[in-house]
């Protein structure tokens, strides 16, 4: 719609602007979450993405083998996995997650990870509005 498409494979943080001020609204671009870091050979790596008062996005990377053991969160999330194969704890079920597999986790619900090999996953945490009076 007249838009130039923006070809940079690196992470573009801009504001889309109109012709009023309120109408204004920030924003992350990334071509590409598989070029955002090499998969680690050892441990787990992690990167913020975007995070504001509605979301947290971070990119993992596990290697082959490595655990992330149960824990839960106050808020919603939802996992989305990229690439890789691994062992999804949730509550008292464990589900095998791949390439393209979505999960979308409630607040407080224990959960954990296994990476059979070498994963890429993208975590979005959900937070609510703040109930100021």
């Amino acid at each position: 719609m007249g838009a130039t498409p923006i070809p940079d494979r690196r992470a573009r943080h801009g504001r889309s602007l109109s012709n009023k001020k309120e109408d204004s609204v920030d924003y992350t671009f990334l071509a590409n979450l598989q070029q955002e870091f090499a998969l680690p050979e050892k441990g787990i790596l992690s990167r913020v993405l975007h995070k504001d008062e509605h979301a947290n996005v971070t990119l993992f990377g596990f290697a082959a083998g490595e655990e992330l053991s149960a824990h839960s969160a106050p808020t919603p999330a939802v996992l989305y996995f990229l690439e890789g194969e691994a062992d999804v704890q949730l509550g008292d079920d464990t589900v095998h997650a791949q390439s393209g597999s979505f999960v979308y986790m409630p607040p407080m619900l224990p959960h954990g990870i296994a990476a059979r090999t070498a994963l890429r996953m993208l975590l979005v945490q959900m937070k609510a509005p703040s109930q100021a009076h």
